[in-house]
C-alpha cells in the first residue's frame, strides 16, 4: 500500500467534524478515520475547550484529510481549492448541487461550499478542449466565461465553433 505522503490540513473555526461529515456524505469510497479531542493541556493553549473536538481525520474517495477546530483566526479563501474531475454531465450536476447547497456557485466551474472551502467542478476533457489550437481554446474559454456550473455541452460546441445557446 502506497503511503500519501501530503495530507491536505483545513482549518475551521468549529465546524470540523459537521464538514467531515458532509463531505463523507458526498463522494464515493470516503469515510471518517479518526477525531481527537482537546486535552486539558491542549484547551489550555488553545483556549478551545477540554474534549472539543481538535481534529477529524477522514477520506474522500480514497484522500486522506485532516479538519482542525482552531478558532477564528484563520478564513478560507480561493488562493486554495479542491478540483473534482468528472466524466459525465450528470456528475457535475451532481457535485456542484452537492457541495453548494448552503454556499454559492462563484464561476467558471467554482463554488465555495457552506463552510468556505472553494471547489472546482470541471469535465474531464477541459484540459483537452482547451489545449492545442488556439483559436479552439479562445472560444472554450469565452464560453466558460459565462458559465458558474459547467455545461459539457456547451463547452464542446465552443470548441467546434457553433454558436453558443
Amino acid at each position: 500500500m502506497l503511503m500519501q505522503k501530503i495530507t491536505p490540513f483545513l482549518w475551521f473555526e468549529n465546524q470540523a467534524e459537521a464538514a467531515a461529515k458532509f463531505y463523507t456524505s458526498i463522494f464515493k469510497k470516503s469515510k471518517m478515520l479518526n477525531v481527537a479531542r482537546y486535552t486539558e493541556a491542549g484547551a489550555k493553549v488553545s483556549g478551545r475547550p477540554k474534549n472539543s473536538v481538535m481534529t477529524v481525520a477522514f477520506e474522500i474517495a480514497g484522500q486522506k484529510f485532516i479538519a482542525l477546530n482552531g478558532g477564528p483566526e484563520f478564513k478560507f479563501n480561493e488562493a486554495i481549492s479542491f478540483v473534482v474531475s468528472c466524466k459525465t454531465q450528470k456528475k457535475i450536476d451532481y457535485f456542484w448541487k452537492k457541495l453548494s447547497a448552503g454556499g454559492e456557485g462563484v464561476h467558471c466551474g467554482w463554488l465555495k461550499d457552506k463552510f468556505g472551502v472553494s471547489w472546482q467542478i470541471v469535465p474531464d476533457l477541459l484540459d483537452e478542449l482547451m489545449s492545442g489550437d488556439p483559436a479552439k481554446s479562445q472560444w472554450v474559454m469565452q464560453a466558460l466565461l459565462q458559465m458558474k456550473k459547467l455545461d459539457i455541452k456547451k463547452l464542446k460546441a465552443a470548441a467546434k465553433r457553433k454558436e453558443q445557446a
